[in-house]
């Protein structure tokens, strides 16, 4: 049974105005929020990024850039099937553009929308039984304890994620973000594309397989 209607919980996330007009933390979102989240009653399989880019805040689309691609390349995935909310639902640490530093570079997720609406998300999704948790502040969210003291140290200890699920029954597998600025990562980590990948696609075709 969910506790709540799940258009209903929408429909707050795309009014909510909270890091602009009363944040929390520091200064106030420097443009008109435009919150991306994709929730799922059906997909078992959770992508966890950290937020939204200008090129997705300005599409309303997640990953809809090299980024996505690259990560649509490691899932084994087609675009369509990565954007079918009966496959993935797509829930980023911040639902919104969190605007750019003085060097030209994202800002990190806002704290508030953590705080305010990712325990309510994922409990209107019991069904998940993988969640894809890219960068540093989805592993802190959804790994807690488990998580490493670097992002390298957590995604190189992968195999006991499987292993070992996390406290609501689910897999929680660390990935490093697809970036193109994470090339040299992933130069000098090959066992990354030599080992986790593989066994990351054969998660998500079992995971996907009876929903198509």
């Amino acid at each position: 049974m969910h506790g709540e209607d799940m258009a209903a919980l929408w429909d707050e996330i795309a009014q909510c105005r909270l890091c602009r007009h009363s944040p929390l933390y520091g200064k106030p979102l420097p443009h008109e929020p435009r919150p991306v989240c994709v929730m799922s009653r059906t997909a078992r399989i959770a992508i966890c990024g950290q937020a939204p880019g200008v090129r997705v805040h300005n599409t309303g689309l997640p990953f809809n850039d090299p980024s996505g691609d690259r990560l649509r390349q490691w899932l084994g995935v087609t675009r369509d099937e990565f954007y079918d909310p009966a496959l993935f639902a797509i829930v980023p640490m911040g639902f919104c553009f969190p605007g750019y530093d003085a060097h030209g570079s994202d800002l990190p997720p806002r704290r508030e929308c953590r705080e305010t609406w990712h325990d309510r998300v994922f409990a209107e999704m019991p069904q998940i039984e993988l969640v894809i948790a890219i960068g540093q502040y989805a592993q802190a969210y959804h790994m807690g304890s488990r998580r490493k003291a670097s992002m390298t140290q957590t995604v190189l200890d992968w195999r006991s994620s499987l292993e070992t699920p996390a406290e609501a029954g689910r897999i929680v597998l660390p990935l490093p973000h697809p970036s193109w600025r994470n090339s040299g990562w992933l130069k000098r980590n090959p066992w990354f594309d030599r080992e986790l990948v593989p066994e990351l696609r054969r998660h998500v075709r079992e995971l996907t397989n009876n929903k198509k």
